[in-house]
């Protein structure tokens, strides 16, 4: 089974995290951040990833450290449960249209790790959460997934629907990613041989 269950403590995070790749889309999600529990569970939903997360973080002071360490497991999640990503089809693409709103994204699962982050959001709030940490959570996910990851904003004017664009785009080309071609399962999908 292509799972991972991480437990991540720290000054300002207490996090329990597991990923199942090959799921339903199942998912338990409490970070103490509404906006980022809802966009967790479109990500699962989307990914048809089976992801519980548990977070207790110092939420009194602001969400940076929360979602930043969030994505830190997540990005840890997908390495170790890729493992050596033998057989995975490696890249995937999708382009996400919501109302006014549309996005893309790409990744590949290179084993080399970068953010490509052309997503404008045009106000620094929404709700509670402040929009400048959607890049923050993207950002420490591929570090620890090391993942080439981008995202490009083609249109859209209301900020909720450009965020869940961009998480729904990379749950969906995240699970083209990791899908495992039958007709190569037990190669690396690399010409160097390893990932």
């Amino acid at each position: 089974m292509r799972s991972y269950n991480i437990e991540r403590k720290t000054a300002e995070t207490d996090i329990n995290l597991s990923l199942n790749l090959d799921g339903t889309g199942k998912s338990e999600i409490d970070t103490g951040c509404g906006f980022l529990d809802h966009m967790l569970t479109l990500f699962a939903s989307h990914g048809r990833f089976d992801l519980t997360v548990k977070c207790v973080g110092d939420t009194n002071v602001d969400y940076h450290h929360t979602v930043e360490d969030i994505g830190i497991c997540l990005g840890k999640a997908f390495s170790e449960a890729l493992g050596d990503k033998k057989g995975i089809e490696r890249y995937g693409s999708v382009t996400i249209p919501m109302d006014e709103a549309l996005v893309l994204c790409a990744v590949d699962f290179s084993g080399r790790d970068y953010l490509g982050f052309a997503v404008e959001i045009p106000s620094i709030k929404v709700g509670d959460f402040d929009t400048e940490l959607v890049e923050e959570f993207w950002l420490a996910l591929t570090r620890q997934a090391n993942c080439t990851l981008h995202f490009r904003k083609f249109a859209g004017r209301n900020s909720h629907h450009i965020i869940e664009c961009a998480f729904k785009a990379a749950a969906r080309a995240m699970k083209q990613a990791v899908r495992i071609d039958p007709a190569c399962a037990d190669e690396i999908p690399s010409t160097k041989g390893v990932l």
